[in-house]
């Protein structure tokens, strides 16, 4: 057999060979934790736990530090929890896209942000990296009375005011946290809102605009899918499907903003999701908004653009 046989080719983000060799095309690049010159924005990376790894990003804005002579009871800011994209296969905390975005992010809201870095698959299929984002969630919990190993944490997050986001596969990651909670709790964690970027769900029915999808484009979202998680029944799986998920209305937060984009794949999925959300008996407030002309995670490649701006815009003002 030769060693160039492919097993897998979701290009352009990971081949995997027969002989078990895994190539990723794109997302391998890091940055270093920092104080981002131009927002002033302190970032430092910790560990969650050696075994499994999880580690996360902190950051916390240039307000913040203005005031760390001040008493313990100095106002706290809105806390949030960011899950990074990449098919759940590629990028980390430490990605140049994620990292300059929740420097602007954490800057132009105000906002403490915890970015989880969680397992990738192939090496660590499905539920790995939905455990990790689990794990890290309990983790960050573990700060609310302000005992927790983090100071950062202890002194700047208002756990009353908590907020899930992510993009793509951590818009999906997002999601099915928010529904755990839900079920679930999690002590001292009021989660208000949700923020799905371009959400990556799927399903076996075409809904919306779908009914044109190319079927290449089709298969690979349904044979993404399948890949980041071996041990799945397909694509109506409630965790890529939440239409099929008889607990999505017990979502555990107050709102959810959806951002999708014209020209993705992924966009009526996002429609389709507000939809079944309202239908669920869930009881909060859900907005859709859409960027016309745009592709898939745009304001990543490109965040200075005028969609990216308004859709940053949009994000803050639902975070305060």
């Amino acid at each position: 057999m030769s060693n160039e046989e492919l097993a897998y080719d979701f290009s352009p983000l990971i081949k995997v060979y027969k002989d078990g060799r895994v190539e990723r095309l794109r997302g391998t690049d890091i940055v270093p934790p920092s104080t981002d010159p131009k927002t002033g924005v302190q970032s430092k990376d910790v560990v969650i736990s050696q075994e499994p790894a999880i580690s996360a990003r902190l950051y916390i804005p240039k307000s913040s530090t203005a005031t760390t002579t001040k008493s313990a009871s100095q106002t706290k800011l809105p806390l949030l929890i960011y899950f990074h994209g990449g098919g759940f296969c590629i990028r980390s905390s430490s990605s140049p896209t994620h990292h300059n975005y929740l420097n602007a992010l954490v800057s132009d809201a105000n906002v403490v942000a915890v970015s989880v870095d969680y397992r990738l698959v192939p090496e660590h299929p499905l539920p790995a990296a939905y455990d990790d984002s689990w794990a890290a969630l309990k983790w960050v919990a573990s700060h609310s009375d302000g005992n927790g190993s983090e100071d950062w944490i202890n002194r700047f997050a208002d756990f009353q005011r908590v907020f899930f986001a992510g993009n793509s596969a951590g818009a999906n990651i997002t999601h099915n946290m928010a529904v755990k909670l839900g079920c679930e709790g999690l002590v001292g964690v009021k989660l208000i809102g949700i923020v799905l970027v371009h959400p990556y769900f799927w399903g076996t029915e075409p809904v919306g605009a779908e009914l044109t999808t190319p079927a290449a484009a089709r298969e690979y979202m349904a044979g993404v899918w399948r890949f980041a998680c071996p041990s799945t029944s397909g694509s109506d799986d409630p965790l890529i499907n939440p239409a099929k998920d008889p607990k999505l209305g017990k979502l555990g937060c107050e709102k959810v903003l959806v951002c999708v984009a014209e020209k993705d794949v992924l966009k009526d999925r996002g429609w389709h999701y507000s939809e079944t959300l309202k239908k669920s008996g869930w009881n909060g407030a859900v907005e859709v908004i859409e960027a016309a002309g745009e592709g898939h995670s745009f304001h990543l490649e490109d965040p200075t653009c005028d969609n990216a701006v308004a859709m940053e815009k949009k994000i803050v003002a639902f975070l305060n």
